[in-house]
């Protein structure tokens, strides 16, 4: 799901840690935006245009990063609403809204581990891929070479 390996180059410190904060900015967003899904794709989008020149990289993270939070931004959005139309209408809880929040808070955690360990791993100057998100990432992030 997760692979760690040693980039092609060893990248420096600098790149190091503006890679690992692509994926920290996420989390930083949770603090503020728990209840509305789409400030963790602000934050992370914002982040992303700041280093989408930056080197391969700083740009392949904060790419991985960013479409990592469009999927949960469709999750999360979904889950939201349908909580705000439980709470807010005569419809009721059922079954498959149980699950499907179960089924977030699952999504959720997952990617809440998996960020904070390819932060670290990143920030040590490894490269990170997620399974899914790379093969994007690799489409979309064009090598300096």
């Amino acid at each position: 799901m997760i692979t760690t390996k040693q980039f092609d180059y060893v990248p420096g410190e600098h790149e190091s840690e503006k890679a690992s904060n692509s994926y920290l900015m996420s989390l930083v967003a949770i603090v503020v935006g728990i209840p509305l899904p789409i400030i963790n794709l602000i934050a992370t989008f914002a982040f992303y245009m700041g280093n989408r020149n930056g080197t391969y990289f700083v740009r392949w993270h904060c790419t991985q990063a960013l479409l990592s939070q469009v999927s949960m931004l469709f999750i999360n959005s979904y889950g939201f609403w349908w909580t705000v139309s439980i709470a807010f209408t005569a419809e009721e809880i059922t079954n498959n809204y149980i699950a499907y929040i179960f089924a977030a808070i699952a999504f959720n955690l997952t990617e809440f581990i998996a960020t904070i360990y390819t932060a670290i791993q990143t920030r040590k100057g490894k490269h990170v891929t997620w399974w899914f998100y790379a093969a994007i990432t690799d489409l979309i992030c064009k090598s300096d070479k």
